[in-house]
């Protein structure tokens, strides 16, 4: 498996995490997850997988009809008998709830609606496929979301950030130990996102042989599987050359041979430890704000808005499916160049 290109190694990671979670749902969901196979990714059923675990379990420990039964002893049919006031019941419970570890458990506005959404999907299929009758989670209302602010750094906190993983001076002294053995690969990580909006999945899955400098660009897998290749400019390409330089230098552990950025033990970096450091250096530049790498995806899209005021070509750079979720998150940008056309035109000349 080492030998098999990262996104499909994940995705074979991904297959062998799910089964184990649809093991202990109750038997009927194997069809539902069968059924949406073609359509959707592992992670998105991994994500549904966790989400209906989360279903049954309110079943169990809040609805007498269920309380006695096993998992195993669920059965489709029941689903029917549930009311839409069941179903809202378990939307307050969201709220607020103790999971299998006896640990507290809080979810927000947007947790409820993607849980509720997993709900109503896993309705859907076995409705339109005839084998219910009665469908109470189409008769559920999604719960209303509150708009937040899209956090993204400002053009002065970018230059900030990048000259803080440059010099490191803010740094403790323990974390300028490492940094002196991470810096350039720290500076080439956070430029090309910065300078591409590639997401944080992306930009550790990346390899060596995915980057194209004669033509500027890199070859990146998407979500739901579609390969496509992102452009740099002359930054991004200083600070992976300079990058490069030293990893060639670097004997990769087995199965990590071509990955572009790599551990301190000589692995591909995983996700969270670019999480990790994203979250380090930015806490030095801008406290108040709780930057991710996601928030450095945010920042490139709000810059090349800017600049562009194309929202068609930041959609399609960003690998957004659907214009209007970019539209969403940049309708405040939006605003602003329509306000900005309030003294554009003349329609008298003062005399």
């Amino acid at each position: 498996m080492s030998n098999l290109p990262y996104h499909e190694q994940k995705d074979i990671e991904n297959i062998k995490k799910l089964r184990g979670l649809i093991r202990e749902l109750p038997p009927f969901c194997t069809d539902f997850f069968r059924g949406i196979e073609p359509r959707t990714s592992t992670r998105t059923r991994i994500a549904y997988a966790y989400d209906l675990s989360v279903f049954f379990g309110f079943l169990k420990k809040e609805n007498p009809m269920f309380g006695k039964l096993s998992r195993e002893e669920f059965r489709l049919e029941q689903l029917e008998q549930l009311t839409v006031g069941d179903l809202e019941e378990y939307m307050e419970y969201l709220k607020y709830r103790f999971n299998d570890h006896n640990q507290e458990v809080m979810n927000r506005e947007r947790g409820i609606m993607r849980k509720v959404s997993s709900l109503k999907s896993f309705y859907n299929y076995f409705y339109r496929n005839e084998s219910i009758k009665n469908n109470p989670a189409a008769l559920v209302q999604m719960p209303k979301l509150h708009e937040k602010e899209i956090i993204r750094l400002d053009v002065d906190e970018v230059a900030l950030l990048l000259d803080e993983v440059e010099n490191g001076e803010n740094l403790t002294e323990k974390q300028k130990a490492f940094h002196n053995k991470t810096k350039l690969r720290d500076l080439a990580m956070l430029t090309l996102m910065l300078g591409t909006g590639i997401r944080v999945s992306e930009c550790v899955g990346l390899d060596i042989d995915d980057i194209d400098f004669k033509n500027g660009g890199i070859h990146i897998h998407r979500k739901g599987g579609k390969e496509v290749t992102v452009y740099f400019g002359i930054e991004v390409e200083d600070a992976l050359q300079d990058y490069l330089d030293e990893r060639f230098g670097i004997d990769a552990m087995q199965g990590s041979e071509g990955a572009l950025f790599l551990s301190l033990q000589r692995r591909r970096i995983a996700v969270r430890s670019v999480e990790n450091l994203v979250k380090k250096y930015a806490r030095i530049v801008t406290p108040l704000k709780k930057i991710t790498p996601h928030k450095l995806r945010s920042t490139y899209g709000t810059n090349l808005y800017r600049e562009t005021g194309d929202i068609y070509l930041v959609a399609d750079v960003l690998g957004h499916a659907d214009v209007n979720t970019t539209k969403k998150h940049y309708a405040a940008l939006e605003d602003e160049r329509r306000r900005s056309a309030k003294d554009k035109v003349r329609l008298r000349e003062k005399l």
